[in-house]
């Protein structure tokens, strides 16, 4: 029963952390403005978080949990669908949005405590965006780009709607410019060339005669 109590109140204190961040930044976010929000003095937070740090880090934790979930396959692998299901969940959840927004903008400073957790969980997502796409297209996306070298694009694509919907969400609609970037997925194109570069050669410019010198 204590150990449930416990439980219940560090889940409390995180999502006070939570809106405490998303309303001040990392930075300007104290253990006692987030004690004063849950009814505890700074000392009787320290009992559940000792340091600042370690309550940033639960709360990324969190934060990654909630968007987790359960895979639907058996691979463990999202269909790439289900990335679009959790765009529009994000929409629905601004102030979730905006603290993991807040806090990636500031981890990229030197010494931020998050710098580490964000550095290792991008290297988890790509790999987890080339699984994604792999179970979708196989070796080679319609466009040609394989799954490793779509995956950081597909990352920033998310992460990058994020940004502009928060600052503009009448202007920005998160989940339909994500629908619209799958379409660009699934579009065929040139195949790309292994070695990086376009395996075809562009036309010459329109009225310039090309240069057939040997």
């Amino acid at each position: 029963m204590v150990r449930g109590r416990s439980t219940e109140r560090r889940a409390e204190i995180v999502r006070a952390a939570l809106e405490v961040i998303a309303e001040r930044g990392y930075r300007g976010a104290s253990l006692s403005a987030v004690a004063e929000r849950v009814g505890l003095s700074q000392q009787g937070l320290l009992h559940y978080f000792p340091t600042k740090d370690a309550l940033l880090l639960a709360v990324l934790a969190e934060r990654d949990q909630w968007d987790t979930g359960a895979s639907p396959r058996s691979d463990g692998v999202w269909p790439v669908e289900l990335l679009a299901s959790l765009v529009e969940y994000n929409a629905m959840r601004p102030g979730i949005v905006q603290t993991f927004s807040a806090l990636l903008g500031e981890s990229v400073t030197e010494g931020h405590p998050a710098r580490e957790f964000f550095t290792r969980r991008y290297t988890q997502v790509r790999a987890s965006m080339a699984a994604i796409l792999r179970a979708e297209y196989g070796e080679r996306l319609p466009g040609g780009l394989t799954p490793e070298r779509a995956a950081p694009l597909l990352v920033a694509v998310l992460d990058g709607l994020q940004y502009q919907w928060l600052l503009d969400p009448e202007s920005v609609d998160m989940p339909a410019a994500f629908e619209d970037f799958l379409t660009l997925l699934r579009t065929p194109g040139a195949p790309a060339d292994p070695s990086g570069a376009n395996a075809s050669t562009p036309p010459p410019e329109a009225g310039v005669p090309e240069n057939r010198s040997s």
